[in-house]
């Protein structure tokens, strides 16, 4: 077979159209499915033809079909376009709260939740109510640890370290007597409901500030 032209190959003359040389071409691949040999000729012979033919055409002496002119156009890859980057808006926060604010890492906060979850497990649960003052002094001790290990400010750690645990005790005093002037029974002595809010206005300005 291989002694034979392009067109004896696929059993066509050289006057064949091109849907004559496509129609010859898929009856050679579907009778002789299965050898590959066979089937690599099949393919060459019809690439030789295709080939032929768009030199001829360049050449102006024959016209080739719309469908066969894509051998001659140069394969474009594609390159995957980049993600798109969604514009970011401007931070319009004062400086002095973006210097204040801190975003901690899930260990950071993990970590400083057990310790603050304990004490607000020992406060409720103590029957001692002495223990609270000593509870809320390590809170604040803890609070200002968290802060200082951030940026090394000693005297900016007690600073918020100490608004955080005013501003704890003093909302929370607002809302236990509004909570039982209106006659709402708590599970809790109202000293056990200070010292929780209280442990959690630490926990958030010793993870959340710096």
């Amino acid at each position: 077979m291989n002694d034979l032209s392009p067109y004896e190959r696929l059993g066509v003359t050289e006057s064949a159209s091109f849907e004559e040389i496509q129609r010859a071409k898929q009856e050679l691949l579907q009778k002789f499915e299965g050898d590959s040999k066979l089937l690599e000729n099949i393919e060459i012979a019809y690439d030789a033809i295709i080939m032929e033919r768009l030199r001829l055409r360049q050449e102006g002496k024959i016209k080739v079909p719309e469908q066969i002119r894509f051998p001659e156009k140069t394969v474009e890859i594609k390159k995957p376009s980049p993600p798109f980057n969604y514009p970011s808006l401007p931070n319009k926060s004062p400086i002095w709260l973006q210097n204040l604010v801190d975003q901690p890492s899930p260990k950071e906060i993990g970590i400083s939740g057990l310790i603050f979850l304990g004490l607000v497990l020992l406060s409720v649960f103590s029957q001692d109510s002495q223990i609270l003052p000593l509870l809320l002094t390590f809170g604040v001790g803890t609070t200002f640890f968290f802060i200082y290990r951030k940026d090394k400010s000693f005297w900016r750690s007690v600073g918020i370290s100490f608004v955080a645990f005013v501003l704890g005790i003093t909302v929370s005093s607002i809302l236990g007597n509004i909570l039982l002037d209106s006659g709402l029974t708590l599970t809790f002595t109202k000293e056990q409901f200070i010292s929780v809010f209280t442990f959690s206005v630490l926990w958030l300005g010793g993870n959340f500030t710096r």
